[in-house]
């Protein structure tokens, strides 16, 4: 019934119906639009006051600072609004700080330069909540603004406004919005405002549309869940990045050899990590400076600059993996609930990949920290589903613990003294104690089999629109049985990739299968080539694969088992 309605194969129509979908519901869900998700932005606490002050800055000129955070999606928040105002025709002056002597979040000497700059407005983008103490320093020099999305705890700070959806008396129901989503949405009321003043009755509107590849970029990035309005935001903006006309995300695909059509995987794998890399362990304005340059040239001198900062943060990453990886199996051993490590050479710009390097292969709420000659210990932490560390971190501060400390459900960013390290440990095991009761590995949702003759292009196709996705929708995983391996070679820079050409266990059709890092994968020596060998049992992911202007089925290997006879 949902597949007739919705107009696909029986095994996608299983795939909606999994999702608790009927047949109404997934033709929305296939085509998600912003005109049936999109909420009235005035739903949001302080969002009216927030629109209001920057239409009046706008109508006035004031010269407006933006202080945004040094990730993706606070460089994306800070690219969006500083643009926006720039197109008004307001001064922009902006501050992204530097990871390693600044820190997370406002601080007064840059408060200060913002206004020794000339700014009568400050809005802080993906920071701001936590910050009472310092944006009260702003009262009687200039209003303050917070657009933010993370965890709240007690009153916000004394400014104009603080508009965040996970404040406690926000009942906007828009909790999965990340700050560059919150920065759209407070566009759209600013917008709105501006109309009712009589703005736009000599000046053409703005295209706001146009701002939807960064907040798609963003809320991929920020592994926000991909349903209800973040799924129309994240398809939509797919669209307007696919038309290139943000010069400096045109500069950097290229660079990153991003292959049509643009994805969520474009998102985290290709785009996110390059202007991640600036924030982590090289120069944090770097990403705000990429997404606002309009000059090509410039463009490709950022992102080849960006890209090469990228592989720095690799070999450094890797330098720390290994140790992490070895020390993280003993905390896992002995039994406990959260991973919490650290180490002395260990580079604070990267802990938190390595922490969702070992989250992903322990299945366990992880933190890292780099510990600092000072003395203290700086780092962050991933968590994974239904498991809300944000929460659990900033209990841990107001527990006299840590010195900072804060975050969402799935990421968080802490500081405290060394010595107490193994405190925070027996806090955070205590508080999260049901993490130790999970599965060593994440357990695999197969949610449909698939013989290879019937693993097409047309099926593959069919199932890519489910996309975009992520955390909350994730990429069905299919099982192929009785496979038997016809080809296999490695490929790639290192050799570290197997390509294999399968066969059903009758002759027939083939099907192009792809295993990422073989050389660590269990299931590499199975698919090695062998004609006489058993037939095998397939886990992944079927995808439609584009290239020169042909569509062909490809099969994205997750696991392997040998079929018994």
């Amino acid at each position: 019934m949902i597949a007739q309605q919705a107009g696909v194969s029986d095994l996608v129509g299983q795939m909606l119906a999994a999702r608790g979908l009927d047949g109404r519901a997934a033709a929305a869900f296939l085509d998600p639009t912003l005109r049936a998700l999109m909420p009235d932005p005035s739903a949001l606490q302080d969002m009216d006051a927030a629109a209001d002050r920057l239409a009046h800055a706008v109508r006035h000129g004031e010269t407006i600072g933006i202080f945004g955070d040094y990730d993706v999606d606070g460089a994306c928040a800070a690219a969006l609004i500083t643009q926006l105002l720039r197109d008004f025709g307001c001064p922009v002056v902006t501050h992204i700080p530097d990871r390693m002597t600044e820190g997370y979040g406002p601080n007064s000497p840059a408060l200060d330069s913002l206004l020794a700059r000339g700014a009568t407005l400050v809005v802080c983008v993906d920071c701001g909540t936590a910050a009472s103490d310092v944006l009260a320093t702003l009262a009687g020099r200039a209003d303050g603004i917070v657009l933010d999305h993370h965890k709240v705890e007690g009153a916000v700070p004394p400014i104009l406004a603080t508009v965040n959806p996970n404040r406690l008396d926000c009942t906007s129901r828009q909790n999965g919005l990340c700050a560059a989503g919150v920065t759209f949405l407070t566009a759209v009321a600013t917008v709105r405002a501006l109309r009712r003043a009589g703005w736009f009755a000599t000046r053409p509107e703005p295209d706001l549309l146009g701002f939807l590849d960064i907040v798609a970029l963003a809320t991929v990035c920020d592994v926000m869940p991909l349903t209800g309005l973040n799924r129309a935001l994240v398809t939509q903006g797919l669209k307007i990045m696919s038309r290139r006309r943000r010069v400096g995300l045109d500069a950097l695909l290229e660079i990153a050899g991003a292959r049509e059509p643009l994805s969520a995987f474009t998102c985290g794998f290709a785009l996110g990590p390059r202007i991640n890399a600036g924030g982590r362990i090289a120069e944090s304005s770097l990403g705000l400076e990429l997404l606002l340059c309009t000059d090509p040239a410039e463009a490709r001198r950022l992102a080849e600059r960006l890209d090469a900062v990228n592989r720095r943060r690799q070999t450094v990453e890797s330098a720390i993996l290994d140790r992490a990886i070895d020390e993280a199996a003993i905390q896992r051993a002995a039994g406990r609930a959260v991973l919490l490590l650290s180490g002395r050479d260990w580079h604070p710009g990267v802990v938190g990949i390595v922490a969702g390097r070992i989250k992903e292969r322990f299945n366990r709420p992880v933190l890292v920290g780099a510990e600092l000659e000072d003395g203290t210990v700086k780092g962050s932490g991933r968590s994974v589903a239904g498991i809300d560390l944000g929460t659990a971190i900033i209990a841990a501060r107001q527990a006299g613990i840590l010195t900072t400390g804060g975050g969402h459900a799935m990421a968080a960013g802490f500081s405290l003294p060394n010595d107490n390290i193994e405190a925070l440990h027996n806090y955070l095991d205590h508080r999260l104690a049901h993490a130790a009761k999970l599965p060593d590995a994440v357990e695999m949702q197969i949610e449909g089999m698939v013989h290879v003759a019937a693993a097409t292009t047309e099926l593959a196709t069919d199932i890519g629109r489910l996309a975009p996705f992520g955390a909350g929708n994730d990429e069905p995983l299919l099982a192929v049985p009785r496979a038997r391996v016809v080809r296999s070679d490695r490929i790639g820079r290192e050799g570290d990739t197997l390509r294999v050409l399968v066969e059903g266990e009758g002759g027939g059709p083939r099907l192009k299968a792809l295993l990422f890092r073989a050389g660590e994968h269990p299931a590499a020596s199975a698919l090695l080539e062998d004609r006489n060998a058993p037939p095998l049992h397939l886990a992944g992911w079927l995808r439609a694969e584009h290239w020169n202007d042909r569509v062909t089925a490809g099969f994205f290997i997750r696991d392997v088992a040998i079929a018994e006879s």
